[in-house]
């Protein structure tokens, strides 16, 4: 985080070292070609840059003033002369920067000592559901009532994209807090409700459908016959693990009720399946063309939401 001196506030943040050095160097160049009547000569004046939970300091002016470093900062603090040259500047800022990685705490004492919790947004379903002790995600059922209550009749819900900046708030609250309140002021936007959820499948580190299952898939939705075709689907989505069969059946029930509001919201099946075929499984490395596999992502989306009784009933059914 870069506070300048008439208090405006940027943040910049890469885990890449070189793009960091770069960052340093075009901040560095941009300020050597101002007028030098615009130039600060404040002594005093140092640019936080934070990262994780520590601070590295840049003095940008004059290296011999230092302040005395606080007992208690064991984080990496270090300075950069302006008038130090590239090449000892770029060696000086890799070396201290591998020194501050190596030291950094690991994730596991972070969480042990309650610094961070366990994520939400970009976590394993398996491992979500084991925290939980469920197999649906809270958040996932959170959301379905949500949209439930007031979303049913929206046009475009689903569809339509909601605020991006409320969106990340939510993501942020859900990763942070236990206890989450989908009927406060804040969320009233349904479009923000859809737009999370959409996201928690989207940062999955594993879709929904699993990459072990995404070819049979594909090739089960190539079938000819019809019956066949959803035969060998409900087969497929059997073999699923508990976490992934269970919070997928919860989804397709609630996106089949939105279909079934088609002629208010103007979701139709086929429009589900265009947003949600994507979303929901992918391959694990792009290999073909990926116009053809979105096109059979949307169609086993489509088909498992016209026929969900078939592939989710009971065998008697």
């Amino acid at each position: 985080q870069i506070t300048t001196v008439s208090g405006n506030e940027f943040l910049l943040q890469s885990d890449i070292d070189f793009l960091i050095l770069d960052w340093f160097h075009a901040i560095k160049n941009a300020i050597d070609r101002l007028p030098k009547e615009q130039r600060i000569t404040s002594r005093n004046l140092e640019y936080k840059l934070r990262r994780s939970s520590s601070i590295e300091l840049l003095n940008s002016l004059d290296t011999e003033s230092k302040e005395p470093k606080p007992e208690h900062r064991k984080s990496l603090i270090f300075r950069l002369n302006y008038s130090a040259s590239d090449t000892n500047d770029r060696n000086r800022v890799k070396s201290r920067l591998k020194k501050f990685i190596s030291r950094r705490p690991s994730l596991k004492t972070l969480q042990d000592k309650g610094l961070i919790k366990d994520q939400i947004f970009g976590s394993h379903l398996h491992l979500v559901c084991e925290h939980e002790k469920s197999t649906v995600p809270q958040f996932v059922r959170l959301c379905i009532k949500a949209v439930e209550r007031r979303g049913l009749d929206v046009d475009g819900i689903y569809r339509v994209s909601g605020n991006l900046a409320t969106i990340q708030k939510l993501r942020f609250v859900v990763n942070q807090e236990e206890k989450l309140n989908l009927d406060d002021s804040q969320w009233e936007d349904i479009h923000v409700v859809t737009g999370a959820l959409k996201m928690f499948f989207r940062e999955l580190p594993e879709p929904l459908f699993p990459y072990c299952f995404f070819e049979q898939f594909v090739e089960a939705i190539k079938i000819q016959d019809n019956a066949t075709r959803i035969k060998s689907i409900r087969s497929l989505v059997k073999k699923l693990p508990r976490p992934n069969y269970d919070t997928m059946k919860i989804l397709f029930e609630h996106l089949k009720k939105i279909a079934a509001k088609e002629s208010v919201n103007l979701m139709s099946t086929q429009s589900l399946g265009i947003v949600f075929g994507p979303t929901l499984l992918r391959p694990e490395k792009e290999t073909g063309n990926m116009a053809v596999h979105m096109l059979y992502q949307n169609q086993i989306v489509e088909l498992m939401l016209s026929e969900y009784s078939k592939i989710f009933g009971s065998e008697e059914d």
